[in-house]
């Protein structure tokens, strides 16, 4: 039997530290592990906005490329990277225990408060962007492309005051002590996947292999939720260029899901929230998707489509 399961992945930093918790929770198993970076399109185009490199698998095409071909077992993502459809031929087989979703303002700057003070913020997702101008109109949202160790190199060099990111990389990469506001998810609502890995597989990855990493990496309570937040992004029919949102979380034995979609000025928002049973988590994020629609969401998202094509 082959008892290795290779593992293929960005080559980021933070991307190498995601692949290497997937092989420690892998070891307990007995299955050794072989880790493959692999670079992407999103590594290789850093001079424009992730929305005008293309809105589909600008982090993982060619890693699934590796899946499809046979090179790698399995590839490990930011769930947040994913793209709401997959290949046919692959499927999505565990999800880590969630860190924490939030957004987070990092900056060497002790004393910020983003009601007040005016801030030149580096952030690269259209999401996060169109937040800033609706909560916090008066802040000056950047552009910044790179990993996490060049937009902090950025912002040590005065590029920037601060930087709005996802928290789960901050904290992944030991700088919790430059985080200076955690914002709430009651307000700033996260994008789908935010804060978990997840590990996506052929559908023909042999049974002993795809049962240890179900078995070993996934955990249900998170896997529940994801599925709920990637059910309303594949009905919504967003991408990497659509400032969507949607984060679930479990509430007294159901799921709770609260997803929409926010224009790029800010200056709208369409959401809906709902509940329903982990068993029913694909019908939960259809109605919560649906009722955004149905509600002015298809002509905000043609809009926005029309906007960044």
């Amino acid at each position: 039997m082959n008892k290795v399961i290779r593992i293929g992945t960005r080559g980021s930093k933070l991307a190498l530290w995601q692949a290497e918790h997937v092989a420690s929770l892998i070891k307990p198993s007995g299955y050794q592990t072989e880790i493959v970076p692999i670079e992407t399109r999103g590594d290789k185009i850093l001079n424009v906005s992730i929305a005008k490199i293309g809105s589909k698998g600008v982090f993982t095409e060619e890693i699934e490329a590796k899946l499809l071909d046979g090179s790698i077992d399995i590839a490990v993502h930011s769930a947040k990277d994913l793209a709401s459809e997959i290949p046919d031929e692959l499927e999505l087989v565990a999800f880590t225990e969630r860190e924490l979703a939030n957004d987070v303002i990092v900056s060497h700057k002790k004393n910020i408060n983003l009601a007040t003070d005016t801030l030149r913020i580096g952030t690269s997702a259209t999401r996060r962007v169109a937040f800033l101008k609706h909560f916090y109109p008066h802040q000056e949202a950047l552009t910044i492309r790179g990993n996490l160790q060049t937009r902090f190199a950025k912002l040590e060099a005065g590029d920037y005051d601060a930087l709005l990111l996802a928290y789960a990389g901050v904290h992944r990469m030991g700088f919790d002590h430059l985080i200076v506001e955690k914002i709430e998810t009651s307000y700033f609502v996260p994008a789908v996947g935010q804060g978990s890995i997840a590990v996506e597989c052929h559908k023909k990855l042999p049974f002993d292999k795809k049962d240890i990493i179900e078995r070993w990496v996934n955990h249900p309570e998170t896997e529940d939720c994801i599925r709920a937040e990637r059910s309303f992004l594949k009905t919504l029919q967003g991408g990497c260029s659509i400032p969507a949102f949607g984060y679930a979380h479990h509430e007294g034995g159901a799921i709770t899901l609260k997803g929409g979609i926010i224009s790029l000025d800010g200056q709208r928002i369409i959401k809906a929230k709902h509940s329903a049973s982990p068993a029913d988590v694909k019908a939960l994020g259809e109605r919560v998707a649906n009722e955004v629609l149905i509600n002015g969401g298809a002509t905000l998202l043609s809009e926005i489509k029309n906007l960044v094509a």
